[in-house]
């Protein structure tokens, strides 16, 4: 019925007004065509989380409405719990609607190809299969709520190193097998709105202008019903896109691209009939969200909401972290630990969600120096904190580890707080290497030499190097855990709730151990993904 209508409504349209649908009015907004009732819908950048802008920054990287920051992808999938996502996505899609937003732009579904990857946090796994798992129970989620989504990147989208401009090589049978599952996953088994398509080449040609991957991959073999819309500015050849299944440039063109579609039809390159049904699947977008937004006039969303929505980003976390180590059992550490000492930059200045698009501006944080003094304390014990590091940067600074090493050898227990810093991880770029900040690993070796009862706790978006990790009896890796990680820290640490987390990826030993190593990031203009199917555990 939403087809027919949406068709019905582009038969009214003049060529103009059909060629202007098919790139974005702004940075966020869809174009309005006011004299048939059609208001462009917003779009926000996600998945973990709504960035909506509100204007001070067309970016929206500042400046976005508050909203939760629930664990990010690669914390998520360590649940190995696709219920657990669908229900994060059911609150994400009820806090677009509470914002106004029609389509939350995620999840990602890329594999994580090589743990260099600079978005990897913001992926589920190096696995097709749970990755594909994951993907559909979200996209389930947010939609069930009236909300679209929109998987990417489509395709093989793998690093940061040069993504606008690559051109991966990668034979089908790996595409089908490894880099395809997870986008077939969420497309057949939960239709989401819009599929996003990536900056890079693929086997010579744009994604934006690959007619095997989104018409006769996307469209034809998986019955992909929803609107393709670019990467912000991955349009190359508007009108060879639209022939490739391109039905929306984000973001707008300024009118530029629209009057080279118009002028293709009017000079018979392009047949007004690809031109209509790119138009009737965008007008269908608006018609599902102005159906979505009526339905949700009469309810009132606000703190009690944010407060579910906060109990959930804790259970979440909880049920993400995983054990690596726990020799002697030391954790849970119990309510009546005596003297502990909590040592990190990241106990008052969490590092607890990625960098770039996805950033959320999260409505409320706890700070682990708060959530863990409470839990040592109301057992009775005492906590001294030590900040061992700067969490900015984490510079070598001989003086902060002395202060943490004399703080942990006068407690009974010592908890660091390790990871990457933001500066460290994030979209835009790849990391050099898997190691920590050196401050952190001299500073973990020194407070484990001098307390022998010691936790480290990581906060990372990806693998990272512990060569303290035979000195320590017991690491806890909880990923980027969202905003209320903090809670979720002691409910682990102290035995309200189990680590019953698994690896969604490989940690190797070193990078160099990865059959992708030598051919990640190592060309700007052409990379072939020559260890074929040996991607993750596959290869070891």
């Amino acid at each position: 019925a939403t087809a027919e209508a949406a068709e019905a409504l582009v038969s009214k349209l003049t060529l103009r007004e059909k060629a202007s649908l098919c790139s974005g009015a702004s940075f966020w907004n869809l174009q309005s065509i006011k004299r048939l009732g059609l208001t462009g819908p917003n779009v926000s950048d996600g998945p973990h989380g709504v960035r909506r802008d509100l204007g001070s920054s067309h970016l929206g990287l500042d400046g976005s409405a508050p909203a939760t920051c629930f664990p990010c992808a690669c914390t998520l999938a360590s649940s190995w719990d696709p219920t657990l996502a669908m229900l994060v996505g059911e609150a994400l899609g009820r806090e677009c609607l509470a914002l106004g937003v029609s389509v939350l732009l995620g999840p990602g579904v890329n594999i994580k190809r090589h743990p260099l990857c600079g978005r990897n946090f913001e992926y589920f796994s190096e696995d097709p299969l749970l990755a594909g798992e994951f993907a559909a129970s979200f996209v389930k989620g947010v939609q069930s709520q009236g909300v679209g989504t929109s998987i990417k990147h489509f395709a093989a989208n793998n690093q940061e190193a040069n993504r606008m401009t690559i051109d991966t090589q990668v034979d089908e049978r790996t595409l089908r097998e490894i880099y395809l599952p997870a986008f077939e996953a969420a497309v057949t088994r939960s239709q989401p709105w819009t599929v996003m398509c990536a900056y890079n080449r693929l086997n010579g040609q744009q994604c934006s202008e690959h007619d095997w991957l989104n018409n006769t991959l996307l469209r034809g073999e998986w019955g992909f019903e929803g609107l393709l819309l670019t990467d912000w500015g991955a349009i190359a050849n508007r009108v060879k896109g639209l022939l490739a299944g391109i039905d929306l440039e984000m973001p707008s063109s300024a009118g530029v691209n629209d009057a080279r579609i118009a002028a293709a039809v009017r000079s018979g390159a392009l047949e007004e009939g690809v031109l209509d049904r790119a138009a009737a699947r965008v007008v269908s977008l608006y018609l599902k969200s102005d159906a979505a937004k009526a339905a949700h006039a009469s309810k009132e969303e606000g703190k009690e909401m944010h407060a579910r929505h906060h109990a959930l980003a804790r259970r979440a976390a909880a049920e993400s972290a995983v054990l690596l180590k726990n020799d002697g059992q030391l954790l849970p550490l119990g309510a009546g630990s005596g003297r502990v000492a909590l040592i990190g930059g990241f106990a008052t200045a969490p590092r607890y969600q990625g960098s770039g698009s996805s950033k959320v501006n999260s409505h409320t944080l706890d700070r682990p120096l708060d959530a863990l003094r409470a839990a040592v304390e109301g057992g009775g014990g005492a906590l001294v904190y030590a900040a061992g590091y700067e969490p900015g940067h984490a510079a070598l600074d001989d003086a902060l580890i002395d202060e943490a090493v004399a703080a942990a050898s006068g407690a009974d227990a010592a908890i660091i707080l390790a990871g990457l810093p933001d500066e460290f991880e994030s979209e835009g770029f790849d990391r050099s290497h898997m190691r920590l900040p050196e401050q952190m690993d001299r500073l973990i070796a020194a407070v484990a030499a001098a307390q022998p009862r010691c936790v480290v706790v990581l906060s990372n978006g990806s693998p990272v190097l512990m060569p303290w990790l035979g000195g320590v009896p017991a690491v806890l890796e909880t990923y980027l855990s969202g905003q209320a990680g903090a809670l979720a820290l002691a409910d682990l640490l102290f035995g309200a709730a189990c680590p019953s987390g698994k690896l969604a990826e490989t940690f190797p030993a070193a990078a160099e151990d990865c059959a992708s190593h030598a051919h990640f990031a190592s060309n700007p203009r052409r990379l072939v993904y020559r260890e074929g199917l040996h991607v993750g555990y596959r290869h070891f």
